[in-house]
């Protein structure tokens, strides 16, 4: 659904996304995190694929209302944003990539307990257009996004939807796609105590009168210990198990089983994330 302001990412099923998406890795991931009580950070990050090693750097500073983040990545590429506190509950932010130099853009965010824009436009001679909004309370939220695409004068995006949040309950109705699909998603917090939770989403596309749909489940097994399920409609089945071994320092083990992917192996994955 895109980059919407944070009342607006709560429209998207961010809870529901979260549980069913949110730390599954079928690659093998490290990342450092190094903070800094100057304003500087730095964090490095690589990722095996099959037989491929990618990785970044990526550092942030920060110095009054002013945010620097930049990153390298393996094939030399720059990224670099800009981030600067207007006024209270506004900010702006230019990025841009390096060789690319048609990547330039301006964001601007508004943030207000009740109502939230979040807006941007490229930084070129036919730029693309984005704007979203959302408007509520904690218990409920309607909101929609929009994309124009100047060089070929159409439309990328329009969506729309609403929520519905309860301390243990949380539920959404997205119309995206610019209306061909329709999005159901739930979460509930069975125990607060074990931190038990389940959710489902269901896709329905309008145009092809498909369905699909995924549950899953989180629940902790000690303070730094948890486990997630997932299942599919397309029958696969995931689990991850993640354990916190000290402070902030996360290790991530995730596996998924497709039955109908008779000649493949089951995929694992392994992630460790260290911030000393």
């Amino acid at each position: 659904m895109g980059n919407g302001p944070a009342p607006y990412s709560k429209l998207a099923g961010a809870q529901e996304a979260d549980l069913l998406t949110k730390d599954y890795n079928y690659d093998q991931k490290f990342s450092l995190s190094i903070p800094s009580s100057t304003g500087m950070g730095l964090t490095a990050t690589g990722v095996k694929k099959d037989q491929i090693f990618v990785g970044d750097i990526s550092t942030q500073y920060r110095s009054g209302k002013t945010t620097v983040d930049v990153k390298v990545d393996t094939y030399s590429n720059v990224s670099t944003k800009v981030t600067y506190d207007v006024v209270p509950g506004t900010k702006a932010a230019i990025s841009f990539n390096v060789p690319d130099h048609k990547s330039g853009k301006l964001d601007v965010h508004y943030l207000h307990h009740r109502a939230a824009i979040n807006s941007s436009i490229g930084l070129n001679p036919s730029p693309l257009l984005e704007v979203a909004a959302a408007i509520g309370s904690n218990d409920v939220a309607i909101g929609g996004e929009i994309g124009f695409d100047t060089s070929s004068s159409s439309f990328t995006k329009c969506n729309a939807g609403i929520s519905f949040n309860k301390p243990d309950v949380s539920a959404a109705l997205i119309l995206t796609d610019k209306g061909q699909t329709v999005k159901a998603s739930y979460v509930h917090l069975v125990n607060p105590l074990t931190g038990t939770e389940v959710a489902a989403e269901m896709t329905h596309r309008l145009s092809g009168f498909e369905n699909s749909f995924s549950i899953g489940s989180v629940h902790k097994i000690d303070p730094l210990t948890s486990v997630k399920t997932r299942f599919s409609d397309n029958g696969k089945v995931a689990i991850l198990s993640q354990r916190e071994w000290r402070p902030k320092s996360v290790a991530t083990i995730s596996a998924e089983y497709d039955p109908k992917a008779i000649n493949a192996a089951p995929k694992f994955g392994l992630s460790i994330a260290l911030k000393p």
